[in-house]
């Protein structure tokens, strides 16, 4: 699935951790390990890193590391696409003072512009455990089919106990749907069969898709796909969340804010973007 993994190394304090995470990736795809700092490069900073990669195991002809100098997005972006890099790796932050994780202006451009699958660590551990509880955007768009295929292919190999596939009921739908008069029980009848389309819609999707052993549930909300989708992976308390990608922006979107932008706000659990 990823031949080849980057992790954007900030010497953070939560350094090692993603060190480690990044490994359990490494060994679960059998991939080559790719690190990337944007920043001085100092006999200090290099033995730091050197001692961590020791440490852990991870020293060979399938760890590379990479020292660069300029615009950290910019150069990480270009590093990766020049490395042929399948998943960049990367920590969000937790604001101070409160239990919320965030974005910052590097990471967005980031996921924005990297023409590899993103993931985000929220709470990277030193001793990583496998994404048990995993959540896969399925509302209808057009990178839907390659987003659920994607991330099942990524549950079965981190074997995912329990997933949903979350999909929505329209809200202009529906609201045209009951806009005329008509009584309660007409409304629910109008709910329970957009529920049923939208069930079959991620049903059709999965009949075309190897699943192996795994169990596939599917959720349907109603409401903005993005918030609704984040509320979700809250409530089930979810170790990640996997959505696709918006594509390149236009003018128009970096004026207005766009969907994905509610769940980078506030991070819900750790965040995989697959891209094509």
């Amino acid at each position: 699935m990823f031949n080849k993994i980057a992790l954007a190394v900030a010497f953070s304090p939560t350094l090692e951790a993603l060190i480690c995470e990044s490994k359990r990736l490494k060994d679960i795809f059998n991939s080559e390990l790719l690190l990337i700092h944007v920043g001085e490069k100092s006999p200090e900073l290099e033995n730091i890193l050197q001692q961590l990669l020791i440490k852990h195991g991870l020293k060979g002809n399938k760890i590379k590391t990479i020292w660069e100098k300029g615009n950290p997005a910019k150069k990480i972006i270009q590093t990766c696409k020049e490395e042929n890099v399948d998943l960049l790796v990367a920590g969000a932050l937790k604001t101070e003072g409160f239990f919320k994780y965030y974005i910052g202006t590097i990471a967005r451009k980031i996921i924005r512009k990297s023409n590899c699958s993103v993931l985000m660590l929220v709470d990277p551990l030193e001793k990583p455990t496998p994404f048990d509880k995993v959540v896969i955007n399925g509302t209808q768009q057009e990178q839907t089919h390659f987003v659920i295929s994607k991330g099942l292919e990524w549950c079965k190999m981190d074997q995912a106990k329990q997933i949903y596939v979350v999909n929505e009921i329209k809200m202009y739908g529906f609201q045209m749907a009951t806009a005329a008069e008509g009584g309660e029980e007409e409304v629910s009848n109008t709910r329970r069969k957009l529920v049923s389309e939208e069930v079959t819609y991620v049903e059709n999707i999965l009949k075309t898709i190897d699943k192996g052993d795994l169990k596939i549930n599917i959720k349907i909300t109603c409401g903005k796909w993005a918030v609704e989708l984040a509320r979700f992976a809250v409530d089930f308390k979810a170790d990640l969340l996997i959505v696709g990608d918006e594509g390149k922006l236009g003018f128009l979107d970096r004026l207005f804010p766009h969907d994905l932008e509610d769940i980078l706000n506030d991070l819900p659990c750790n965040l995989l973007i697959v891209k094509k």
